[in-house]
């Protein structure tokens, strides 16, 4: 049993990097927040303000780092860093146009998909007590979350974009957006 899905939880996907803004795949690469992103980080925060969380757990790479200080500043929040969350390692692809992924494929040097989803679900178990939470990320690790939950269409969510993932009446998982920090 993974104790994060006892309850509703929380998403948000970091903000906007250099990568980002030029659609080139950021993966593992530790790019930090451009000025937009910091900016964005702090629009996120004070969407989240008034939500009761017990912790944010996020990826270690900066990006992801600072978009979870920016939520700690506000809501005041402890922050756990949590490895297994960091993005997808796309190897020899990091850097490139987006338009060359391909997400079943293994690229030279980087993280099959397999090995990712292993990863993802691994980390997700991890996140212990108290709850309710909020997950800093990535959106590699947003669609790994949402193909563990449900099986419905994945909408890549947008930098700074914060959801909500609940149970319905009949244990459905449902994820709702909050709403897009910029």
């Amino acid at each position: 049993m993974i104790p994060l899905l006892s309850q509703p939880f929380l998403f948000l996907r970091h903000g906007r990097t250099a990568a980002n803004a030029a659609n080139r795949i950021g993966g593992a690469t530790d790019d930090p927040l451009d000025p937009t992103g910091l900016g964005q980080a702090e629009a996120a925060a004070r969407l989240l303000a008034g939500r009761p969380l017990a912790a944010i757990w996020h990826s270690p790479l900066a990006r992801a780092a600072q978009t979870a200080a920016a939520v700690a500043r506000v809501t005041g929040a402890p922050l756990v860093p949590l490895p297994g969350l960091a993005e997808r390692n796309w190897g020899a692809w990091e850097g490139r146009d987006r338009a060359i992924l391909i997400r079943d494929a293994t690229p030279p040097g980087g993280e099959g998909p397999q090995a990712f989803r292993a990863r993802i679900r691994g980390a997700l178990a991890g996140i212990v007590p108290p709850l309710p939470v909020l997950i800093v990320a990535h959106s590699g690790t947003a669609r790994e979350i949402h193909a563990a939950l449900t099986d419905a269409p994945f909408r890549r969510l947008g930098n700074a974009e914060a959801v909500e993932w609940r149970q319905d009446r009949d244990c459905r998982w449902i994820c709702t957006k909050l709403s897009s920090a910029l």
